[in-house]
């Protein structure tokens, strides 16, 4: 982590469903380099800021600003390209197709001018980069597997390697361990530890004792609303946050 302006900084966001405020003025300031928890009860709003990071939902009103610019409300393929990517809760990979050629078609997307007419050596340099992602999640053995053949942890790390593959700046990792063994939630936790060394990574995540030893800071969503933010040893010590959501 540095001191730099944040790289990351949400200001004020809202998101409305019909009558619901699925987000409620909520505000963020991401440095560079850090991995930032979010948590809350179901329903607290945690997909919805992620779908809002991502230009999936268009927020009702605040701003995104992202590496200084202002990305409120730009599509998902817009907001790729600044080098913002997404794991998501379920399972996003093509199970038809090889591994190699799931994070190949991720990372041939970076190169926003792919032509067919383009000299083979283009081609040559993303299979490289595929390649050398796959190195980093550990399926380095698997490539020429089908996606659908994988265990589901190779497939969660997968599509972290298909997000990588895009050569982000920001990760948004949704529910990561989902329905992991605890090898395979060791073996993913040590993943995003490798990762975040180049990265800046915000992870929801409900299996607390992974947020805990992942997360710098952790913001805590409650209806919406930021209810606490701080390193994981004042979240756990926070009353509030003990009652709402620790607790059960």
């Amino acid at each position: 982590m540095t001191g730099d302006a944040p790289i990351l900084r949400t200001a004020q966001l809202t998101v409305r469903f019909g009558g619901l405020t699925a987000l409620n003025q909520v505000s963020l300031a991401v440095p560079p380099g850090e991995i930032r928890g979010i948590i809350g009860p179901n329903g607290a709003g945690k997909s919805t800021l992620f779908n809002c990071l991502t230009g999936v939902l268009k927020p009702a009103s605040g701003r995104i600003v992202f590496r200084g610019e202002d990305i409120t409300g730009l599509p998902p393929y817009a907001i790729s390209r600044k080098a913002i990517a997404r794991s998501y809760q379920i399972t996003n990979i093509l199970p038809g197709a090889t591994v190699l050629e799931n994070v190949r078609i991720a990372a041939q997307s970076r190169h926003h001018n792919w032509s067919l007419l383009r000299h083979y050596r283009a081609y040559t340099d993303v299979l490289d980069r595929a390649r050398a992602v796959l190195a980093d999640v550990g399926l380095a053995g698997k490539e020429d597997e089908l996606a659908a053949n994988l265990s589901h942890g190779e497939q969660r790390n997968l599509e972290i390697g298909i997000a990588l593959a895009t050569e982000p700046k920001l990760l948004c990792l949704d529910e990561p361990t989902a329905g992991m063994s605890v090898a395979e939630t060791h073996g993913t936790v040590e993943l995003v530890r490798r990762i975040a060394r180049n990265l800046t990574i915000l992870i929801v995540e409900h299996d607390m004792e992974v947020v805990m030893g992942l997360a710098h800071v952790i913001t805590v969503l409650n209806y919406g609303e930021v209810l606490a933010e701080g390193t994981p040893a004042v979240i756990q010590a926070n009353p509030r946050v003990q009652e709402v959501y620790l607790k059960t």
